[in-house]
């Protein structure tokens, strides 16, 4: 059996991979458009900020090797440039020698990736604007990073390798501003989320702009619609991604409602003996069966596999995604998992939110950081549905636990009988993942109401809202309109308050205003609701919100 993969990078040599280990005796040929093949796309960003790593760690692999371990053979510098299923066959054009030629496959494997979101901005294909898309991309901007003395770097993009390549700029000492067309950063997060990373770059005095769309590139500066012009004497667009169907789209192959090639569980098409595996690929949501297009070095690899498996007669099979992502960005780790809030919406769920702020160990260990985790849960199952998470530390590990407790149906109940590790330095005694399930359980099943800043903003009078804080906690800032009883004084000022009035408790994170809540509660008071994520949270969302 003849076996040709079209894309030689994560997904493409992953099938091959697999195939191999699994048959011994079927013919495998990959046709790389580019020079390289099997590299971390994901790290190309910190190839530019980081003296340590060199082009070589992000290429631990070449046609040589492959073909002399698993005798696969993989030509680079090849585009395929035409696709006929009904011949099964495909044109492939020698890039170095100009020349063509017809190549015919049994079962062909569609590896095609994704390409670089180009926005129509004039000047943009000037010498001094770069994508990283690719290695070859990476490289040429290394090279001229180089020979070139840059004063001014302008990122267009805010998304994972926007945020990563804007880092890697300024670690290079390179003073870097990033822009992006949305009103957030990260815009794959919820908008009450991005207000942490922004405070983040205040903190930190890193420029950033939003809701600028840049409209054209100079030598020395760019200018955007609202007439804002910034120097920059290097431009990177990171503006996204999208699938690579052009070969697809040729054939007659169906694409799904993403944009990306639709595929079943073993990564068949819809025509026959073609596979499509990566980035070109559409996905689907593990929380809602719905199409996606997530692209991920992760689910490509894993793709792959089950591409491979299946050509070899496996019995692998694709489960989908919950969309998982993370990033560092300087000090900070933002992570998301499952559903945004904007996602469940369109779904017509009737969700749970909650924030939680809590420390990563036991907090009276001076190297303890906070982190912040939105979390969204189904009202009716209990099914925990989506997270985000930004943080200085412990954000991937409590990450990967909510992965794994989704993946396998996991309700809110169910996270407060986790047996997670605990040592001080590692966690504390109820872990931030446990306390999150805690949170939506008592506001799903115990009446112990939420609002979020978001809900709250703007609506401040229609509460009757006591701050359970200290009274000089309460003189640093307040909510308007607020009366302050701090707890150990509530109860014996009970008498003071309207019990049938919509009441709001809050402190400055979230668990004394419960403790009021419930005193209230127990008091029989009608309609009571504690601030999610306390004080500290609607004050960032107000800042950069209100």
């Amino acid at each position: 059996m003849r076996i040709i993969i079209i894309g030689g990078v994560a997904a493409g040599t992953s099938v091959a991979a697999k195939l191999r280990r699994n048959d011994e005796k079927c013919e495998i040929i990959i046709y790389e458009k580019g020079q390289f093949i099997s590299y971390s796309t994901c790290g190309m960003p910190y190839l530019i900020g980081r003296d340590e790593i060199s082009a070589q760690d992000l290429v631990p692999r070449d046609p040589k090797w492959f073909a002399k371990r698993f005798q696969i053979d993989i030509k680079t510098g090849h585009e395929v440039i035409s696709l006929s299923a009904e011949s099964r066959s495909i044109e492939v054009k020698n890039l170095d020698k100009g020349a063509t030629f017809t190549d015919h496959y049994d079962e062909l494997v569609l590896a095609t990736g994704s390409q670089a979101v180009i926005p129509p901005i004039k000047g943009i294909d000037q010498e001094h604007v770069f994508t990283v898309k690719t290695m070859e991309d990476t490289l040429s901007l290394e090279k001229y990073l180089e020979k070139t003395t840059v004063s001014n770097a302008l990122v267009i993009g805010a998304g994972f390798i926007g945020l990563e390549i804007f880092e890697n700029l300024i670690k290079r000492g390179i003073s870097t501003r990033l822009v992006e067309a949305k009103t957030s950063l990260m815009p794959l997060i919820d908008d009450d989320m991005s207000p942490w990373i922004e405070d983040y770059c205040v903190k930190n005095k890193l420029q950033y702009a939003l809701g600028e769309l840049v409209e054209r590139i100079e030598k020395t500066r760019v200018s955007t619609k609202s007439g804002n012009i910034y120097p920059a004497d290097l431009v990177i667009i990171a503006a996204g991604v999208k699938a690579e169907t052009s070969l697809a789209l040729s054939a007659g192959i169906a694409l799904g409602k993403s944009g990306a090639i639709q595929i079943d569980e073993k990564m068949n098409t819809s025509i026959k003996h073609i596979k499509a595996v990566g980035d070109c690929a559409e996905v689907w949501s593990v929380s809602t069966g719905n199409p996606m297009f997530r692209p991920m070095g992760s689910t490509a690899n894993k793709m792959g596999r089950i591409a491979g498996d299946s050509l070899s007669g496996g019995d692998l099979a694709f489960r989908g995604v919950l969309g998982t992502g993370i990033v560092k960005f300087f000090d900070l780790y933002i992570g998301l998992t499952g559903l945004t809030h904007f996602e469940s919406e369109k779904t017509g769920m009737d969700v749970e939110i909650i924030h939680n702020i809590k420390e990563n160990q036991s907090k009276y260990l001076p190297e303890s950081r906070e982190m912040i985790i939105k979390a969204l849960a189904d009202r009716k199952t209990g099914k925990l549905l989506g997270v985000q998470i930004i943080g200085e530390k412990g954000v991937d590990k409590r990450l990967d636990v909510f992965v794994t407790a989704m993946t396998f149906g996991a309700t809110v109940d169910d996270l407060f009988h986790l047996d997670l590790s605990y040592a001080p330095p590692l966690s504390s005694t109820k872990d931030p993942v446990m306390y999150t399930g805690m949170i939506l359980s008592n506001a799903i099943y115990r009446n112990r109401k939420i609002v979020t800043p978001e809900q709250l903003l703007g609506h401040e009078s229609e509460y009757q809202i006591i701050d359970v804080r200290s009274s000089k906690d309460f003189e640093r800032g307040s909510i308007e309109g607020a009366e302050n009883i701090p707890l150990a004084k509530l109860r014996e000022n009970l008498h003071r308050l309207e019990k049938n009035r919509p009441t709001i408790t809050h402190c400055n994170k979230g668990v004394s205003g419960n403790t009021a809540q419930n005193l209230l509660l127990n008091s029989r008071f009608n309609e009571v609701y504690n601030i999610s994520g306390g004080y500290k949270n609607y004050k960032i969302f107000k800042t950069y919100r209100g």
